[in-house]
């Protein structure tokens, strides 16, 4: 056996007899959106079995893939949360580094545009979001940088405020499945720049993806709960972020109406919602049967009476998947199916 091949044994042995030695509760971090779902799952686990309570931090989908994709040990988490699927970067950094990975899609969330019940429910399109949002915008036949500072100079049948809408970095899933789907959704309505993706789809992404940094979007960071609060201060400001923290703070919150549609259970459910997402979580494999209760963890968040129709997650408000799927994905989790892309 060669000395480099006896070194890479030595320290791959080293790396789980310090994961074992300092840690025996799981570790997740990940997406704010899959955050409340993953908490539940963990406090519910902690009660009900003989193992700790799960650690959940809320690092945003793209954080958690960072650190998730870091390394092998005790320093690194077990379990990543993601609001949106793994990205193929994101895969290749965890196959450099040797990493294992189940893929396991939990459910359905819809990405709302909302606003305090002290002011008029907004209806939008794609397109006015887009118009709204993006740092430039075909007006009279030119791309500009954008020039809308009032809802109402977009369109006359929105109301007469200032554009200010509060949402999440870079960083986070929900920006990511934001950007895709209603900004480009959005960018899609100017004949220009349809065009312009058949032509050059990076450069066609590269615009519908750029954000206006004039102040009409402000980064509110990856916690959603500081997004709802800062609505409640200012009713004429506008919130991004996922259908569960709407449907959690219904009381206090209005979303808006997109090309039609409201984002209620229902509507994203069955596919009417235009701006919605899957949400999963990724297991790394070399964890498992080291850390403590990763199996059991795993086969408690796919099991019907957490994620099922009539399951503890929906009340947090998950959009559950049809009940093929589950049977199908719970069956490939608790066997921890190699996801390859």
């Amino acid at each position: 056996m060669s000395k480099n091949l006896f070194g890479l044994i030595a320290l791959f042995l080293l790396s789980f007899t310090s994961i074992s030695e300092a840690r025996d509760q799981i570790r997740i971090v990940g997406s704010s959106t899959v955050f409340p779902f993953a908490t539940a799952v963990a406090e519910n686990f902690g009660k009900t079995t003989s193992f700790k309570t799960p650690v959940v931090e809320s690092t945003g989908s793209g954080g958690g893939m960072k650190l998730f994709c870091a390394g092998v040990g005790v320093g690194h988490p077990d379990i990543t949360n993601a609001s949106r699927r793994i990205k193929s970067s994101e895969y290749k950094k965890c196959m450099d580094k040797g990493i294992g990975i189940t893929e396991v899609k939990i459910g359905f969330d819809g990405i709302v545009i909302a606003n305090s019940k002290k002011s008029k429910r907004l209806a939008i399109t794609k397109k006015h979001i887009f118009q709204a949002l993006a740092h430039k915008v075909p007006v009279n036949g030119k791309l500009v940088d954008n020039p809308y500072k009032l809802w109402s100079d977009i369109d006359k049948s929105l109301p007469s405020t200032k554009i200010e809408v509060l949402g999440p970095p870079p960083t986070s899933g929900t920006r990511d499945a934001f950007s895709e789907l209603a900004l480009e959704g959005g960018a899609k309505k100017f004949p220009s720049l349809a065009a312009l993706r058949k032509k050059n789809k990076k450069a066609f992404k590269k615009i519908a993806h750029s954000v206006r940094e004039d102040g009409a979007f402000i980064e509110a960071g990856e916690n959603d709960n500081l997004i709802v609060q800062k609505l409640e201060a200012n009713p004429n400001a506008f919130g991004i972020f996922g259908f569960s923290f709407l449907d959690q703070n219904s009381d206090k919150l209005q979303g808006a109406s997109v090309d039609g549609n409201l984002p209620t259970f229902e509507a994203i459910a069955g596919g009417q919602y235009g701006v919605s997402r899957s949400l999963f979580f990724y297991v790394k494999h070399q964890h498992v049967n080291v850390i403590p209760g990763i199996k059991e963890f795993v086969s408690a968040f796919t099991n019907e009476k957490a994620w099922g129709e009539d399951g503890y997650l929906i009340d947090k408000g998950l959009i559950p998947l049809p009940n093929a799927d589950r049977n199908s994905i719970g069956s490939a989790a608790v066997n921890m199916v190699k996801l390859k892309m």
